[in-house]
């Protein structure tokens, strides 16, 4: 499938991630198909349509993936889905969780259901790594939304529709992300940090976004695509940004890791490694034939799993500023 001339349905369009797959996607002139923009925040859609003035290649939709209705029919008609509508802020959910399951997973069901009805090819879920044995419940939220994309391939029957799943970490300046924090934090000459010990994977939105076009090529059902990263320790993250500033250590959070993971023991079992991604197959497969991979692959070895803290990559200083300047110098920071 080319993407070039789909139709695509993008929940939570006007977040992080969908803000930077409409600049890429519009960024390029061989792009000549639709996005359509589904999201609840009418201010963040009014602003997009300022920037995107008389681009025809975008749609906006209001409305909520907790709504059936309204989202089969901004649904009808598109080519391709990306899931990446969520409610993400770890301490609300905790004390909202009947919110967080309205919205994760009974919203991630609405997706599937009406994705199957209007015969769409392409399915793809934006996960997280704290569905990777969750601590929180955004984690196991996210856990059971990867579970029912999988899932979803044995609903199809005779139709064409595939479901797949990404599943990536922290993405450098998303909402929430540390590094707007401590850009913050500087200007006070001090910055928290809840642990020493802790180490992040480090991926830019632009990397997202072309993993995840990547992976809508590579997609034949069933899979959870892993990119490989490189880890970063968080306390060289604040040095890299304040050098000069005092580093507080103020403690773990609640439902924080000191070690993001994206692959653990377990998954690893039925987990293919190929040059700069991992796939997590199903051990519950319901797709009996699937289209040849081209790619090589190996096997993974018994005991393997993969966090940013036994990670065999890691940003030198160097890299992490140049990384820095690049975010602090792109459009809107």
């Amino acid at each position: 499938m080319k993407i070039s001339r789909q139709t695509i349905l993008l929940t939570g369009g006007t977040g992080s991630f969908g803000k930077a797959f409409i600049k890429h996607l519009l960024s390029e002139k061989r792009f000549k198909g639709t996005i359509r923009v589904f999201s609840r925040d009418e201010f963040k859609q009014h602003e997009l349509i300022q920037k995107y003035k008389g681009d025809t290649r975008l749609r906006f939709f209001i409305g909520d993936v907790r709504d059936l209705s309204r989202l089969q029919r901004a649904i009808h008609g598109a080519n391709i889905v990306i899931h990446a509508a969520a409610l993400k802020q770890i301490p609300i959910l905790e004390y909202n969780p009947f919110e967080a399951v309205k919205t994760n997973i009974l919203g991630t069901q609405n997706v599937i259901e009406s994705a199957i009805d209007s015969v769409a090819e392409k399915v793809l879920l934006i996960s997280s790594d704290k569905a990777c044995s969750p601590v929180n419940l955004y984690g196991a939220t996210k856990i059971v939304a990867e579970k029912l994309f999988i899932q979803g391939n044995s609903y199809v029957g005779k139709g064409k529709t595939i479901f797949s799943v990404v599943r990536y970490g922290n993405v450098m300046g998303s909402r929430g992300s540390v590094v707007p924090l401590f850009l913050e934090q500087k200007k006070n000459n001090s910055l928290t940090v809840t642990d020493q010990r802790m180490t992040r994977f480090w991926i830019t939105l632009e990397q997202g976004v072309k993993f995840v076009l990547d992976s809508l090529v590579r997609m034949s059902g069933e899979e959870i695509f892993v990119p490989k990263l490189p880890s970063v320790k968080v306390t060289d993250l604040a040095r890299a940004i304040a050098p000069k500033t005092k580093i507080r250590i103020v403690g773990i959070r609640p439902g924080e890791k000191i070690h993001e993971m994206l692959i653990s023991e377990d998954e690893a079992r039925h987990t293919k490694e190929f040059k700069d991604h991992f796939v997590i197959e199903p051990e519950f497969p319901w797709i009996e034939k699937k289209k040849k991979v081209s790619e090589k692959s190996k096997k993974i070895k018994d005991g393997f799993s993969y966090s940013s803290g036994n990670n065999t990559v890691w940003l030198t200083t160097p890299q992490i500023k140049k990384m820095l300047h690049q975010f602090v110098n792109s459009d809107g920071h």
